[in-house]
C-alpha cells in the first residue's frame, strides 16, 4: 500500500489534496519510524523531490502536524522534531544511555481529562517525554 493511498483520503475529508511536496514528506516521515528534525525530512524529500525548498518543508510539516497526520515534539535540546501520527504515545528516556521507550496514551487518558477539568483547557495535542534511569543503567549504578 502506498504513502499516497493511505493519506489522499485523510487529507481529502478534510477538504485538502495531496500535493507531491506533501506526499514526498509524508512518505520520508512515514518510513523513518523516528522523530525528524525539519531539516532532516527535507534532506531526504528533496530526493523525492528536487524542486522542494527548506521552507516547504517547514510549512508542510506545520500543515501535516495541524491536520493529524504528522506529531510535533520538542527534543531535550529544545529542537523540534516530527514523526508520523500512528497512536497518541508519549515517551520514557534514559538520562544515562538515550534509550527512548514508546508509553501507550492510555496510560496518561485520566491526567488529560483531569488538567481539562481543571484548567478548562480543551487539549487539542501533545507529546510527553519522561526522563529517568531505565533499569539497564540502575544496574550499572
Amino acid at each position: 500500500m502506498s504513502c499516497s493511498s493511505v493519506y489522499a483520503p485523510q487529507l481529502r475529508a478534510r477538504g485538502y489534496r495531496m500535493t507531491p511536496q506533501r506526499l514526498a514528506i509524508l512518505h520520508v516521515l512515514h518510513h523513518s519510524g523516528a522523530h525528524l528534525s525539519p531539516g532532516e525530512v527535507y534532506e531526504q524529500a528533496r530526493l523525492e523531490q528536487p524542486g522542494l525548498t527548506e521552507t516547504t518543508v517547514y510549512r508542510t510539516l506545520e500543515f501535516l502536524s495541524k491536520n493529524g497526520l504528522a506529531n510535533s515534539a520538542y527534543k531535550k535540546n529544545g529542537h523540534l522534531v516530527y514523526q508520523i501520527a500512528r497512536h497518541e504515545h508519549h515517551h520514557l528516556k534514559c538520562r544515562s544511555c538515550g534509550n527512548e521507550t514508546e508509553v501507550e496514551h492510555s496510560l496518561l487518558e485520566s491526567l488529560y481529562r483531569q488538567l481539562e477539568a481543571e484548567s478548562g483547557y480543551r487539549l487539542t495535542d501533545s507529546h510527553v517525554t519522561f526522563i529517568g534511569i531505565c533499569p539497564e543503567c540502575q544496574k550499572g549504578a
